[in-house]
């Protein structure tokens, strides 16, 4: 086979007849050498495990403390409210929440939860537990300008007219249970003194029959228990219109007072004996502390 002369001369490349192909295969494989080399100088310059460079910085998880939070029932004219609030939030700020929610004034709100509930208590010192109750006692602002919208004429007519009237003890419906004395199991009354209603029932007192009386205050309830040895009498707080209360003549330590159950003062249901330094708890728990009359 004759063989093709070249211009380079007669190398090994020039008589392959299949040059073209081996030449080609040469030059990719002198490429994938160059870049192999290329990757090794790369390598040998940046760490194998280096990570690249971003403008953006990684986001920041920002930790917010939560106040532990607690579930009650606030119990107001009869209405039931469910309140999730701050355990460790004051009483005060527990009112603020509340005038929005029952149109009660702070300054006209008293929370009973064991007892009269302080402003400057937490909720958790004050005692209110998951699911309790607390019973909120107070008068709407309606209410109370209402009241303060009354005709003056009305006002002096009434004040003139308990002026009028001769003192309780005097008079001879009361007179007949008063002569029985003093009875041997009443509480121990104070003159001069207030004290919050004590946690158990106020009992030894008598009624206008000369029965043994028992007071028991559920506020959870909104209700005012009167016992007597044939039954007891569960009334609902706000159907208790208004309390008269006067001290007895030579006995001051102790009151008569009565709860006006309908509209007109012989509604009155009379209670004698009763401790004075319970006299205005009684009616902060009955009627709320906004009283005018």
């Amino acid at each position: 086979m004759d063989y093709i002369a070249s211009e380079k001369g007669d190398t090994a490349e020039n008589r392959d007849p299949n040059s073209v192909v081996s030449n080609g295969a040469s030059k990719v494989s002198s490429i994938e050498n160059k870049s192999s080399v290329d990757c090794d100088k790369l390598n040998s310059i940046a760490p194998v495990d280096s990570v690249p460079c971003t403008s953006e910085k990684p986001q920041e998880t920002e930790l917010c403390d939560i106040p532990e939070q607690i579930e009650f029932t606030v119990i107001f004219n009869k209405n039931k409210h469910d309140i999730t609030f701050a355990f460790d939030a004051t009483v005060l700020e527990l009112k603020a929440h509340l005038e929005r929610i029952c149109a009660v004034p702070q300054s006209a709100q008293k929370l009973i939860i064991k007892g009269m509930a302080k402003d400057d208590m937490t909720l958790r010192k004050a005692g209110v537990i998951k699911g309790g109750k607390v019973m909120l006692v107070g008068s709407k602002m309606d209410d109370i300008l209402a009241v303060k919208s009354a005709p003056k004429e009305i006002l002096e007519e009434k004040n003139s007219s308990h002026s009028s009237k001769e003192p309780l003890c005097m008079q001879k419906i009361h007179q007949k249970v008063l002569d029985k004395g003093i009875p041997p199991d009443v509480m121990a009354g104070l003159k001069g003194v207030k004290e919050p209603l004590p946690p158990t029932p106020l009992s030894g007192m008598l009624n206008k029959h000369g029965g043994k009386v028992r007071l028991t205050f559920k506020p959870e309830q909104d209700q005012l228990w009167i016992g007597t040895k044939e039954r007891t009498e569960k009334l609902a707080m706000t159907s208790i219109k208004s309390i008269t209360s006067e001290p007895i003549k030579e006995h001051e330590e102790y009151h008569i007072m009565g709860l006006q159950l309908g509209p007109t003062e012989a509604s009155r249901y009379w209670i004698y004996w009763v401790p004075a330094q319970y006299i205005e708890a009684i009616k902060d728990a009955v009627l709320g502390v906004w009283q005018f009359f």
